[in-house]
């Protein structure tokens, strides 16, 4: 009876609200109609009138025709930190829904080549993190479009005209994008796994399509082609095809693989800590792990298409070059320094941690004090600036802006040196960690122990003849000795991985591998990593923006607006910070809600039945009388869990 009459109750309510909001509707477009309508003039004579029309005339010959405005201001913040921020929550968000579906294709693939459901599942899970996600990228992408438009409409303008003919196919793309992706996630386990991995090939193709799209326009801006000096378009190809194009293209595909790997594996510690069963830890923690040999795969070849983006810098124009290395944002690439170092350091720091899940004290663990070693002289060299901030006294007593000896450390030839025996270091610890626990069975393990040794010890000895090399000759030399550097040291990885797949192959184990038992800090490690790497990406677009500096497109459109001038370094790493900061409240709430797919029904927790009859075969949740789960649904939650 109770329940009646609340429902009878709840009706009325119902009924009260709609009447009072149709009397308003209605009063409203009363008051539309009747301002709409023009007023009942009063009958009056004719000097009268003709005065009065004479003076409405008057009045609209006052009225100044419209023109087009060339910028608008943005309350508080301004339009350049307003533009600034949603584009970086747009790219950070873009470039994890362009790296997951890479990752979840790869693991996927794995999973069907070996017929381990365990590769299925990742991939699925991580999978599950794309829906919201890509409602997040789409509306950040619809917001910055619309605010562009507002806020700088003459600049915005020229860029459409200059890219016109890409905007049907980008627009086609992101249809296709859509449908790719909605079908590859709701799809799971409905279709063949081939044609469930056709799907996520098609996924990943559309995905790089729109940003090799979305990348010429704004390389156009820093390294503009294909257009006249006063800005005329000569051939879209060319604006398309421009300087800086392809280094962009291959830096951010391998930048996204390593951002979205290590997002996925911060993903994979937040649950690792909210693990409540050992399966869950050991599940989560090997989710984890395979998160995070991504992202360092695919981050240790990146300062190389960083030195080549770098270089077609230099070649297309060596003022933005000197401005970038030598000028206004030298000091951020000591930043950008101690950043990547830091990421250098947590990695290799898991990689250690993880060899105790491998039972009983490995002989290789006695290595890592000389890695550590490794790892510290290498990050010192390589955040020690050329010229340092000094009194007057302190640089008189100097000789100059730079140190006597620590100055020397401060050239590219160090640099170059410094990190390519970072990431070999680095290498040689995801190495030692593969080979935990095991022990080489084939005839030739000693030759292929010593192949290794030998090529991972003419590399290093080459890489620093190189870096030394470089003092003595000049500038021009000194930037191309980083390339065979570059070369020796991928030719290395390559031939030590190939040798070591061969040699390890049927190894006898000395202990079992315990997933799940790793210490927590080892989580908050992964979180660190995508918290260090989300907040170098923003900075490094700070940089590639800024090297604009007063123009629009370098060269071609000036900027006139108040905001024609370069941020400090202080305030422009308060806006990505709180860009980050923000970005990962929204990846929190993404993670949040991935996770309540794996939580029951509120019904099925609170053991309430469900009255009605029973649909389909099998037994119905009224069935359960006495309030516990039917034992199929319990199967079922468990099996999700």
């Amino acid at each position: 009876m109770n329940r009646k009459l609340v429902v009878f109750l709840g009706l009325v309510a119902v009924l009260v609200v709609s009447a009072g909001a149709l009397k308003t509707a209605l009063a409203a477009v009363g008051e539309y109609q009747e301002a709409a309508q023009p007023p009942s003039a009063p009958v009056q004579s004719d000097s009268v009138a003709g005065e009065k029309l004479d003076a409405q005339n008057k009045a609209k010959v006052e009225v100044k025709p419209y023109e087009p405005a060339e910028y608008r201001r943005f309350p508080v913040v301004g339009s350049r930190v307003a533009i600034w921020a949603v584009a970086q929550l747009h790219l950070l968000f873009a470039a994890f829904v362009l790296a997951v579906p890479i990752f979840a294709f790869i693991v996927e693939a794995i999973g069907y080549k070996t017929g381990d459901k365990r590769y299925d599942r990742l991939a699925y899970e991580f999978t599950k993190l794309l829906s919201v996600s890509f409602s997040l990228t789409a509306t950040f992408g619809a917001a910055l479009t619309f605010m562009l438009i507002i806020l700088y409409p003459k600049f915005t303008n020229y860029l459409m005209s200059v890219f016109s003919p890409t905007f049907l196919p980008y627009v086609l793309l992101f249809f296709f994008e859509a449908f790719f992706l909605y079908t590859y996630y709701y799809g799971w386990g409905k279709f063949h796994p081939l044609v469930h991995l056709g799907l996520g090939l098609g996924l990943n193709v559309v995905g790089t399509g729109i940003m090799l799209i979305a990348n010429s326009w704004l390389t156009f801006m820093m390294s503009p082609r294909g257009v006249a000096a006063d800005g005329a378009v000569i051939s879209v190809w060319d604006a398309v095809n421009n300087f800086t194009w392809m280094p962009i293209n291959v830096h951010r595909v391998i930048a996204n693989v390593a951002f979205g790997g290590s997002i996925a594996a911060a993903y994979a510690a937040f649950k690792f800590l909210q693990a409540k069963t050992d399966e869950e830890r050991a599940h989560y923690d090997w989710m984890g792990y395979i998160g995070n040999f991504v992202a360092i795969s695919a981050f240790l070849p990146l300062p190389f298409a960083g030195y080549w983006l770098a270089k077609e810098i230099y070649a297309y124009s060596q003022t933005l070059g000197l401005t970038m290395m030598g000028g206004a944002f030298s000091w951020l690439f000591i930043i950008q320094a101690i950043l990547i170092g830091n990421l250098f350091l947590a990695a290799n720091y898991y990689l250690w941690l993880g060899m105790g899940r491998v039972e009983g004290r490995q002989p290789i663990q006695g290595v890592i004090k000389y890695l550590l070693i490794t790892i510290a002289i290498c990050f010192m060299v390589w955040a020690t600036p050329r010229s340092i901030i000094a009194t007057v006294a302190e640089i008189r007593s100097m000789g100059g802006s730079s140190h006597p000896v620590l100055g020397f450390l401060g050239v590219m030839s160090a640099k170059n040196t410094a990190v390519n025996i970072l990431i070999l270091t680095t290498f040689m610890s995801f190495l030692l960690y593969r080979r935990t626990g095991k022990i080489a069975s084939v005839p030739w393990a000693k030759k292929g122990h010593a192949a290794q040794l030998a090529i991972f010890a003419a590399v290093a000895i080459f890489v620093i003849f190189l870096g030394v090399y470089g003092y003595f000759v000049e500038a021009t030399v000194r930037i191309k000795l980083s390339v065979p550097q570059v070369l020796s040291v991928l030719i290395a990885m390559v031939s030590i991985t190939t040798i070591d797949v061969f040699l390890f192959r049927g190894a006898r184990m000395t202990g079992d591998v315990r997933w799940g038992r790793i210490p927590a800090i080892s989580q908050y490690v992964l979180i660190f990593i995508a918290v260090t790497f989300t907040w170098l990406m923003g900075l490094m677009g700070y940089v590639r923006s800024g090297l604009r500096q007063h123009w629009h497109v370098y060269g071609v459109i000036r900027d006139q607006s108040v905001d024609a001038f370069t941020p400090t370094l202080g305030f422009a790493t308060k806006v990505v910070s709180a860009t980050v900061l923000l970005f990962f409240l929204l990846i929190g709430f993404v993670f949040w809600l991935a996770s309540l797919h794996d939580r029951p029904d509120f019904e099925e927790r609170a053991g309430v039945p469900e009255h009605g009859p029973s649909t389909g075969s099998g037994p119905s949740r009224a069935s359960s009388r006495d309030g516990k789960i039917p034992p199929d649904l319990a199967a079922e939650h468990s099996g999700r869990t």
